[in-house]
Order: C-alpha cells, then structure tokens, then sequence
C-alpha cells in the first residue's frame, strides 16, 4: 500500500524537532495542525523511541530512530519511523533526507531483506509497509540509499535495536483493530 507524502507532513515536522540526546525526557512537539493533545513519550528502547498524540480526535502512535550519520552541529538527522493511525498501520517513512530527484527510488538493506521507498522531496515511504516492519523486527540496521543532489549517492544508516521493544509499546497504546 503506498502512503501519500502529504499524510506525512506533519509527523515529519514533530519528528524533526526531537532532541537527538537520549537523555531529554520530554516528548516530541506535536505536528503544527490539526492536533488536540501534545505528544505522550511511552518510552525509550534503545535507540528507537514510541510516541503517542491526538490527530482530528483519533489517538496516533508512532516509534523512531534517527540516522546514525546525523549533523554533529545541530544534532539533527533524517528519522525512519512508523505510525499507526486509524486508516493504517505500519506506514513507514524516512524523513528529513536529502532533497531527492525527482521520481528517485531508494532501496533499503535490512540483512538480506532488500526494501523499496519511493520518494518526494526530502522524504521516502516504503512501497510495502510489512515487509518493512518485518524485517526492522528481525534485522539490526537499516541502510538506505538513493541518489541525492547533483548525482551524488546518499546512504543513511539507522539502528535497528530496539525496534520491536518500541513496536510492542504502540501496539499497548494503539491496539491493532
């Protein structure tokens, strides 16, 4: 199932205002619009971080990591993540990146599980969001890669520890339907 970018927006805007440190207890800001409720933290599990807020009335829950390769100056750095929202689970997303070419598609590595994202802009959804999540719970690291500005190749690498502690937090939070 492929997510529209747009559904993204704003948890890519909440996302990207995260204290890199771990040692920040405060829970992200919540998406800039239509939300009622400042995001909740439900825990941190390694490297990987869950996450719920309100959205339009419906309780949203969401877990992330941020690339190993972050920016030293601002702490900062592209988040995988994956949301659970009433119209779907698991959507999976790479954002804050590189601004991608346009129509470029990013693979990404998960020990022998080779994933496909599509892209838009300075973000990148998973084509098949099981295959995605399955393979995060079994993997150790996620390394994705498609080419960036001006040709160059751009690799992200995120840890994958802690993944499934973060995933079975969400589903206490949002129970599959």
């Amino acid at each position: 199932m492929q997510i529209m970018p747009a559904c993204f927006l704003g948890l890519s805007v909440a996302l990207t205002a995260i204290p890199a440190t771990a040692a920040t207890k405060s829970p992200t800001s919540p998406p800039a619009a239509a939300t009622s409720a400042a995001p909740k933290e439900l825990g941190r599990f390694k490297n990987w971080i869950a996450a719920t807020y309100s959205e339009n009335g419906h309780q949203i829950c969401y877990l992330f990591t941020r690339a190993g390769n972050e920016d030293p100056a601002t702490g900062t750095g592209p988040v995988l993540s994956v949301t659970d929202r009433p119209s779907g689970r698991n959507q999976v997303a790479i954002s804050g990146g590189p601004a991608y070419p346009k129509d470029a598609k990013m693979t990404v590595q998960v020990d022998q599980a080779s994933l496909d994202f599509y892209t838009s802009g300075h973000d990148a959804f998973a084509h098949d969001n099981g295959a995605a999540t399955g393979a995060f719970s079994h993997g150790l690291s996620a390394v994705a890669r498609a080419p960036g500005p001006h040709g160059a190749q751009t690799t992200l690498t995120f840890s994958l520890e802690g993944f499934t502690l973060a995933r079975d937090a969400a589903d206490k939070a949002c129970p599959p339907h």
